[in-house]
């Protein structure tokens, strides 16, 4: 498959997907796997998708709590894997990289949504409020049964 190709399926099921499994490996060696809000699911955040135009396409956003486990364990290891599927299709890409806190509170406050407030009730720079982001270095997964595997 050409990459232009690999590249449009790969988007599509990035833009669909209900959630992202986000893996990375904890302190004592074990894989940790957890769902996390697809906000690049442009039917779910359709408000991001400015946000995102503007980005290399494959760069991942999550918003998390600070006093997460996963918080801890990627600033230890930052090497992450994050999974999007369509099982019914069997359709899936898992993307590999780093993982890197975000700091800056005009990205923290573009990627705010309505209704957060529950988990975080002083907004986007609530002290719990943490934004992570990775950009891959490489794509692995299949289609229509054929394989993908790209380096970025």
């Amino acid at each position: 498959m050409e990459t232009t190709t690999i590249k449009e399926v790969s988007l599509k099921l990035i833009e669909s997907a209900e959630a992202a499994y986000l893996t990375n490996i904890g302190s004592d060696g074990f894989p940790n796997t957890r769902a996390m809000l697809n906000l690049r699911n442009t039917t779910q955040y359709p408000g991001l998708r400015d946000f995102f135009s503007k980005l290399d396409p494959f760069q991942l956003y999550f918003s998390t709590n600070t006093a997460s486990r996963k918080v801890t364990q990627m600033k230890e290891n930052p090497n992450v894997s994050v999974y999007y599927c369509q099982p019914k299709s069997f359709h899936g890409v898992m993307l590999g990289g780093k993982i890197e806190i975000v700091e800056d509170d005009n990205i923290k406050q573009a990627l705010w949504q309505p209704g957060w407030e529950i988990y975080y009730p002083k907004g986007f720079n609530d002290p719990d409020h943490t934004v992570l982001r990775m950009s891959p270095l490489f794509l692995r997964g299949w289609y229509h049964l054929q394989r993908l595997e790209l380096t970025f």
